[in-house]
Parts: C-alpha cells; sequence; structure tokens
C-alpha cells in the first residue's frame, strides 16, 4: 500500500508538472494544439516505462531497458514545422518523464528538480528574452557585389543584420538567397520597409540599379 501511495504521489507530481509546461507555459506562447497531446503522452508513456523498471528489477527490467532507449533511438522529429524551441519542449517532458517516474528518488528532490526544469524553460523561452532578435532566409531580387551594399539592403528590408550567410548566388536569374539574423527596430522608429514580391520587386530593383523597368509581355499588354 505504501509503494502504491508513492507511485500515486509521484504520478501527481508528474501530471502536474506536465501540465504546467504545456499548458501555461508552452501553449500560450507557441499555440500549437497539434503538439499538446504529443508532449502528454510521450511524458506519461515514459513515466510508465521507468515505473514499470523499478519493479521488474533484474527481472527482464534490463531487456525493458534496452526496448526503452531502442524504441526512443527511433524517434525522428520529420516535420520541418517543429521548431527548435518546440524541440527543446519535446526534451523536457522526457526529462520530467524520467525523474518523477524513478521510484527510489525522494518525493522532494523530485520536485525540486521538476521546479528547476519548469523555471528554466519559461525563462529560456520568455517572450521578453532578445525580444527583437529574429532569424529569416530571404531571397533577393538582385546580385551584391560589396557586402556593404548587402548589408544596407538587408538593413531597409528588414530591420539592424547581426550577421548573414550567403546559401545561394544566381547569376543567371540575378537573385542572392541569404540567411539573416537581424534585430528588428523599436516601435517608435517605424517600421522596416518591406520587401516588394513578384513583378514589382523585379521592376523596382532594376530601377534603383540605373536600369529601366522591364516592359510587360505581349500577352499582357492591351
Amino acid at each position: 500500500m505504501d509503494s502504491l501511495r508513492h507511485l500515486a504521489a509521484h504520478l501527481g507530481l508528474d501530471l502536474v508538472a506536465v501540465c504546467l509546461l504545456t499548458f501555461a507555459i508552452y501553449y500560450p506562447r507557441h499555440r500549437r494544439r497539434d503538439l499538446v497531446p504529443a508532449y502528454l503522452a510521450l511524458n506519461v508513456a515514459l513515466f510508465t516505462v521507468v515505473a514499470a523498471l523499478a519493479e521488474l528489477g533484474g527481472n527482464g527490467g534490463m531487456a525493458l531497458g534496452f526496448g526503452m532507449f531502442g524504441v526512443l533511438s527511433i524517434i525522428r522529429l520529420r516535420s520541418d514545422s517543429v521548431q527548435h524551441e518546440e524541440v527543446a519542449y519535446y526534451f523536457t517532458t522526457l526529462v520530467l518523464g524520467l525523474i518523477t517516474g524513478l521510484p527510489h528518488l525522494a518525493f522532494g528532490l523530485a520536485a525540486a528538480l521538476g521546479a528547476v526544469l519548469l523555471l528554466v524553460v519559461y525563462a529560456a523561452d520568455h517572450p521578453r528574452l532578445l525580444a527583437r532578435s529574429r532569424r529569416t532566409v530571404v531571397t533577393l531580387d538582385t546580385v551584391h557585389a560589396e557586402p556593404a551594399a548587402l548589408r544596407a539592403d538587408l538593413a531597409r528590408r528588414l530591420g539592424e543584420p547581426m550577421h548573414w550567410t550567403v546559401m545561394e548566388v544566381d547569376y543567371v536569374r540575378d537573385l542572392t538567397v541569404v540567411d539573416v539574423r537581424y534585430r528588428e527596430p523599436e516601435p517608435g522608429s517605424g517600421p522596416a520597409r518591406t520587401a516588394p514580391v513578384g513583378a514589382e520587386a523585379r521592376a523596382e530593383a532594376r530601377t534603383e540599379a540605373g536600369a529601366a523597368p522591364a516592359a510587360a509581355p505581349a500577352w499582357e499588354s492591351v
């Protein structure tokens, strides 16, 4: 009976911790409902496996442990829409399930370690932390020969560029693909000029370079 109460207390601690992580920290900030059941199911499943390992001990516990790590090793986050901060929530969910599922770990210590994890995730993913820092991949409809000209173009379109990497240069189509880390302008300073798209962007880029805009194709003229 004491072991059941101990297990129930740890399970309650685990559920409280993962619900705080999912519903109080993650969902209000990222608003992705599809990942909520994934976090909850992964956490509770891992808690169940750890509790079963503790009960089995030497009677198949090692085999179950190898099976658990085998299953975890084939898990892949294949969706391109999962962001790096969301992967951090995955790992936190795993660790919470492991810590709270250990039966020989004191309840107070498990609660303290879980609280540290939640506080770290809350602070690291806080919206006010580096709030204006952004990353994006930009396709420019021009090729800049000088880094200073590229920096000025990025600053005009996005904000203050802190670091950038030229990923692709296409001289045939006159395109440049840039991975940019930049700082958004402050609200009072006015928004950065949004880069035009489509035919208007190409016409404007050629106009700024000193050439006249290209004429419309014959099938578009009236």
